[in-house]
């Protein structure tokens, strides 16, 4: 196996700073999105609303998972380039191993999340379909 340098977990500092920028671009949505919401609840009780009440609550609670997940990933990268810097190469490479793992399941969070949306999204334009097609 080849050396592990400073070099290759500093790589994962831009990609890592760039996902986390997008989770929390999602998380301050879902947060106007609830504001919105609460507020056409407040003034009409509709099953819709519940739905998608439930539906951004789920949302939000992977979004969540997906900032913890990335932000230890960074934070093991950041273990990983000390552990090299003071030389327990042995520990630094198992280290930089398992922040890849959680970036891995940061990344496979966001699939579902996405597969979530999509869903509540077609629900919408379904919805949308069914009044054109009554008109």
């Amino acid at each position: 196996m080849e050396q592990l340098t400073l070099t290759t977990p500093a790589l994962l500092f831009s990609a890592i700073s760039l996902i986390m920028l997008a989770y929390t671009n999602r998380f301050l949505a879902y947060a106007a999105i609830i504001r919105n919401l609460r507020d056409k609840y407040l003034e009409k009780q509709e099953d819709a609303l519940i739905f998608q009440m439930k539906n951004i609550k789920q949302r939000l609670n992977l979004t969540r998972w997906m900032q913890i997940f990335g932000i230890s990933s960074l934070l093991f990268c950041v273990v990983t380039m000390f552990l090299i810097y003071i030389g327990f190469n042995k520990i630094a490479v198992w280290c930089f191993g398992f922040g890849l793992i959680l970036l891995i399941v940061s990344l496979l969070i966001l699939i579902k999340e996405i597969q979530i949306s999509t869903y509540a999204l077609n629900v919408h334009l379904s919805d949308i379909e069914e009044d054109l097609k009554k008109k």
